[in-house]
């Protein structure tokens, strides 16, 4: 026991203080020093986590409240639940996936211990060839991997004017990226919203405040496997 006390840099308490204390107690005593001085060493190692969400209009919380966007929603949720996670916002509206290749250097100076990464909406509405999307998704997934960072990657689809062979090269830049990086995949970051006029603001495509709950509580079980994924990169 003198051992394990010295480990944790206290004076062997069992055999000089407790000599006149008998068996039962001297161990009682110790056992409950021990928890306490575990708990301690617990407590001080935890730290607030840092989520990058990296992303275009969805994410920077277009059209609202700062207290309705996505990362404040989510923030508070994780925190709800007891997380210390601070959710930065790296959102930029109108952003493509080439936007976000030039700015992903600068956003990770902020040093996040994991990245939701959510971009490609723009680049349908435009019209931009989906290997290019590819090609620029996949730069930023290099970094992020160079280094060894978590990544959830949230798929978008394009919408149905673009035709359905562009919907379907579209949505397979982010199964064909999800599979080779390896990464946490949400299909589509829009799930359960798009399309909805409750869900909307008055344009129909960023949506409002019911719109981001539901997105939001969608999303969750994609947060918290990212999450766990923090001590295994």
């Amino acid at each position: 026991m003198g051992i394990i006390m010295r480990r944790f840099g206290l004076p062997d308490l069992y055999g000089a203080s407790f000599a006149g204390v008998n068996r039962f107690h001297r161990s009682a005593i110790f056992i409950l020093i021990f928890i306490g001085v575990l708990l301690i060493a617990l407590t001080s190692h935890a730290r607030e986590l840092k989520l990058l969400a990296f992303g275009d209009s969805l994410i920077a919380g277009y059209g609202l409240p700062k207290k309705d966007g996505f990362t404040y929603q989510l923030e508070t949720i994780l925190k709800a639940e007891g997380r210390k996670v601070t959710v930065v916002n790296g959102g930029v509206s109108g952003d493509t996936t080439a936007g976000g290749l030039a700015r992903i250097d600068w956003a990770l100076a902020s040093k996040p211990d994991v990245v939701l990464l959510e971009l490609g909406a723009n680049d349908s509405l435009r019209g931009i060839n989906p290997e290019v999307t590819r090609r620029n998704l996949k730069g930023i997934l290099e970094r992020l991997k160079l280094k060894k960072i978590p990544v959830l990657l949230a798929g978008m689809l394009s919408p149905t004017n673009m035709g359905r062979e562009y919907g379907r090269e579209f949505k397979s830049v982010y199964i064909d990226l999800s599979k080779k990086f390896d990464v946490v995949f949400y299909p589509f970051f829009l799930e359960g919203v798009a399309g909805s006029v409750k869900f909307n603001q008055a344009d129909g495509m960023h949506p409002n405040k019911l719109g981001v709950a539901i997105i939001t509580r969608n999303i969750m079980p994609s947060i918290h496997a990212l999450l766990q994924r923090i001590n295994q990169e």
